[in-house]
């Protein structure tokens, strides 16, 4: 399998001004400034293989970003190396610009003021696309988001989930080997979320190219991602899929026991573990994952059940706890 990423102890710090209160301080700070040192990563390692589709997350301040500037070229590295289709980014070389494409949920490529075909028809020249190749790639897009009535109109009058459609599109006209996705479902509805995901997941299959993709949103990555990377504090703590993430933080299953409605009271079952909802005539319990086998036997005996049931922890818990160790283990170091 072909490697496309290949990341070796990759550092970024950024020297920021610290700037006193008052006017005297602010008179002194002309002549004589102070600075402090920001670690946004710090010595990273990461291989991405072609066809990849990789989460990467992590709490906001924690890399995330900084890390896709960085194999996109936007910035350069304090320290370390970096090759991407065999390019190093920060050269910024046409052949690298070429192949990959950046889309930022919190920033837009468009035109404000101009119907986004116009934008589109600006990036067949930026990126010197053939006219024959521009129009088949652009009506596939077209097609696949269903977007054919909205082309004329200004990007201002588009809603939030339609213009992240046409910022999708304006990345994908000229074909890259490589996609760069920082937040593209912020701020959108349930419906655009679930629109976008399922373009992506439908693109990336039927092209192959690699992915690595940054979101707060849960649902982005159980929908379209299998490899997950972990940052925090500029360093990656894991690097794995996601049934590993439950296999090494999810050390408790959530066990949900419906009574019989007969049954006036739920019975206390905190003994079996730590309850966490109680709504006549169910409950709901933490369980240790080696518990649940032996709990399960002792309540199905001891009462009358209609219904259970037996989950593991919401993914968006088990994040949660990998940010909190790594914190602790900023915090110790």
């Amino acid at each position: 399998m072909t490697l496309t990423i290949d990341v070796q102890n990759l550092t970024k710090t950024y020297r920021v001004h610290q700037k006193k209160e008052g006017l005297k301080a602010a008179l002194i700070g002309l002549g004589k400034r102070t600075y402090h040192e920001v670690p946004a990563v710090q010595g990273i390692d990461l291989q991405v293989h072609q066809g990849e589709f990789v989460a990467f997350l992590g709490p906001n301040g924690a890399g995330k970003t900084t890390t896709l500037k960085l194999l996109s070229g936007v910035i350069n590295p304090t320290a370390g190396h970096a090759t991407v289709l065999g390019h190093i980014p920060w050269k910024r070389e046409n052949a690298y610009r070429r192949r990959f494409a950046l889309v930022m949920g919190q920033k837009n490529q468009l035109w404000w003021d101009l119907p986004a075909q116009e934008s589109f028809r600006l990036h067949q020249k930026i990126y010197r696309i053939e006219t024959e190749q521009f129009d088949r790639s652009l009506n596939e897009l077209i097609d696949v988001l269903d977007v054919s009535k909205l082309l004329k109109q200004p990007v201002r009058e588009l809603s939030l989930g339609e213009r992240m459609k046409m910022e999708l599109i304006a990345a994908l006209l000229h074909s890259p080997d490589i996609l760069f996705l920082d937040e593209p479902t912020i701020g959108l509805d349930v419906v655009a979320q679930h629109n976008i995901q399922q373009f992506l997941r439908h693109y990336q299959q039927t092209r192959k190219i690699t992915v690595l993709l940054t979101s707060h949103y849960m649902k982005d990555i159980t929908a379209l991602c299998k490899r997950v990377v972990i940052i925090a504090k500029g360093r990656i703590h894991y690097d794995g899929s996601l049934k590993g993430i439950t296999d090494q933080f999810g050390g408790y299953k959530i066990l949900t026991v419906q009574f019989a409605d007969d049954i006036e009271s739920p019975p206390d079952l905190s003994k079996y573990g730590t309850v966490q909802s109680i709504q006549p005539p169910q409950v709901t319990i933490q369980v240790p994952r080696a518990e649940v086998a032996s709990v399960l036997s002792h309540v199905l005996n001891q009462h009358d059940i209609a219904d259970v049931s037996v989950e593991d922890p919401p993914l968006e818990n088990m994040i949660a706890e990998v940010f909190s160790l790594a914190a602790e283990e900023e915090n110790a170091s």
